[in-house]
This record gives C-alpha cells, structure tokens and sequence, in this order.
C-alpha cells in the first residue's frame, strides 16, 4: 500500500491533523521520559506535579532525587525514570553549559537525532518525539501502535525491528506529512486496527490492506464457534 493512499484515506476518514502548543525541548525530553510505560493521563499529571514541585530544570537537578521520584509516582516506575531524568539533565548541562537544547532546530535531521540519542538512555523513538514535537522537525517516532499498524498495511516488512522501521517510514514520507502520518497511525491503531482483534470491517483501509483476509478468517471461526456453543447450551 502506498503511504500517499494512508495519508490520504485516513484524513478523509478522520479529518485532518493539527498541531497542538510546542513544549519547549527540554520539557518534551521529560515528558517523553515520564510517558514510558504508562498512559498518557498518568504522564501528563506526572509531569505537572513535577513542574509544581521544581519550576526549573535546574532546580530539578540540584534538588534531592527522593522529592523528585514523589513527584513523578503517579506515572509508575518512579525510581528509574527519576535516575533517567537527572542522567540526561546533568548531560545536557555539561554539553551544552545550559539545560536548553533549542539549537537542535538548527541542525540537519540526522545530526539532530544522532545529537539527542548520545544522550543516556535515549533511543530513536525519544530523539524523533522530542524533534517532531517541540522542534518541528520531520523525524518519525514509531510507538507500538505507528509499528504494528504500518506492518499490517505492508509498509514495513515482517521481520523489521522497531529501530529500522523508524528509517524506513521516515524516509517513506514526505516531511511535511510525517507528523501527520505519526498521529493519525496512532489515532488508527487505538480506535481500529487494535492489537488482538482489529476492527477491519469498519476500517477506510481494508481494501488496500494486505493482512485484512486473515484477520476477517479469524473473525469469523470465532463467531462460528460462539454460534456453536450457544446452540450446545442447555435451555
């Protein structure tokens, strides 16, 4: 299926994607940090609490870890996203003497990401949050719900990890479209082609999309069997 076609199909399904207010880089290098592992509502209270608690990066920092893990507890594994935190502040300070990473916008793409995943415990999927969305830069993040849907749709091969299939989207559509193409996968993932049982009989994508068959297969044993087992229940 060719990527212009999803973009496409799903704008006219959905409508179009628009932009929300930029956080400034750091704070989205923090919030994707607090994002991992758990929703996206407990991330964000996260992230306010923290910001209550220390207004500042710097004061984040130098304050005591303990207050900093309290803060962030609502969004699960405190204690380890606490140490992830102060690791790339403290890196981001003594690369660049200020915790400010703004001049990322500045730089080609891959100079960017390649900047950003030198940073501890940063991956291809933080580095392209953190440029997409505070920096307005065409990297494309790939979640579970960007890799499981482009696979089904045979953009992406099978086998392709999660790590390579950042550069073979990102390099399949056109910048301009690429936060779109992130969002509205997202948007489709968690409304219709779910992980377990894809909606596929409502979905805009199903005549183009090449795992469809299976699935609708697997919809129907299912139903028949259901049909079956309520036919042997005793009245």
């Amino acid at each position: 299926m060719q990527v212009d076609r999803v973009v496409w199909k799903l704008r006219e399904a959905g409508g179009p994607v628009h932009r929300g207010p930029e956080r400034p880089p750091v704070d989205q290098l923090v919030g994707t940090i607090l994002s991992q592992h758990t929703s996206d509502i407990n991330s964000d209270e996260a992230f306010r609490r923290l910001k209550v608690r220390f207004p500042t990066w710097e004061g984040a920092l130098a304050g005591d870890p303990a207050d900093l893990a309290d803060a962030i507890r609502v969004g699960g594994l405190a204690n380890i996203k606490t140490d992830r935190i102060r690791r790339v502040l403290s890196a981001v300070l003594d690369r660049r003497g200020a915790l400010e990473i703004d001049f990322l916008r500045d730089l080609p793409l891959d100079e960017a990401k390649a900047w950003l995943r030198e940073l501890p415990g940063v991956g291809p999927k933080t580095a392209a949050v953190v440029l997409v969305f505070a920096l307005g830069m065409p990297a494309m993040p790939v979640d579970t719900h960007v890799y499981r849907v482009s696979k089904r749709l045979g953009l992406v091969p099978q086998k392709t990890s999660v790590e390579k299939a950042h550069d073979i989207l990102e390099s399949m559509v056109e910048p301009e479209h690429v936060f779109e193409f992130h969002v509205m996968l997202i948007r489709h993932g968690r409304e219709t082609c779910k992980a377990q049982r894809p909606l596929c009989t409502a979905c805009i994508l199903r005549e183009d999309c090449p795992s469809a068959p299976a699935f609708e297969r697997a919809a129907a044993r299912r139903s028949r069997g259901g049909a079956s087992a309520a036919r042997r229940r005793p009245a």
